[in-house]
């Protein structure tokens, strides 16, 4: 952070996240989690779905996320990061669907690997336009480099390996959706808390099958 300065995800989004937490541990498992990230005041009190406001904050999530390792271990939070971004995609379809404008019909007949690649993009800018998560696509030959410029997930946090697998969750989800069932590889390569400049997520463009 530099000095005071604060960064935000919208209401909205933070109820995603919160709910699919439950979805995926249950709501025992979120409130033990969010006691012991000292964020008590979440406790069935979750944003709701119609605040669009920037006032859900970076260091709230990260919190979360870290506090999931602290009690699963590296292995286990990992797990459960991966599953909720899953699950905060379906989630955000709902919500955000109608935004990105991937069900009309324009999109939807797109070549495959173009649905891919629009729809990568279409994320990116849902992000850099809703929240205060800065997000830059790139292509790489056969990959996409999705570049997290100011991430949310390890926002002041210190690790020894890439940590924002809620994001590759996300993303594994989103290209599941895009490709009507196919599954791609996609892994986080670079990442702030590591001490590198971005949170880069590669994403391979030809599904494993």
């Amino acid at each position: 952070m530099t000095g005071s300065q604060l960064f935000y995800y919208p209401n909205r989004m933070g109820m995603i996240i919160l709910l699919s937490m439950e979805e995926v541990m249950g709501r025992n498992g979120v409130h033990a989690i969010l006691k012991l990230a000292s964020l008590s005041s979440l406790l069935d009190n979750y944003p709701s779905s119609d605040d669009i406001e920037r006032t859900f904050p970076f260091t709230t999530i990260s919190s979360m996320t870290d506090t999931l390792e602290q009690v699963y271990g590296p292995h286990g939070g990992r797990g459960l990061a991966l599953r909720i971004g899953r699950a905060c995609f379906n989630g955000g379809l709902r919500h955000y669907g109608d935004q990105l404008g991937i069900s009309e019909m324009d999109f939807r007949l797109l070549p495959f690997p173009a649905k891919v690649n629009a729809g990568v993009r279409l994320f990116a800018d849902l992000f850099n336009q809703f929240t205060d998560q800065k997000v830059r696509v790139e292509e790489d030959g056969n990959k996409l480099l999705w570049h997290i410029e100011r991430c949310p997930l390890c926002w002041e946090r210190h690790a020894q390996e890439p940590v924002c697998h809620l994001a590759v969750g996300l993303l594994q989800e989103a290209l599941y959706w895009l490709s009507g069932g196919k599954v791609f590889v996609v892994e986080e390569k670079t990442c702030i808390a590591v001490g590198d400049e971005t949170c880069t997520i590669m994403i391979d463009q030809s599904p494993i099958f």
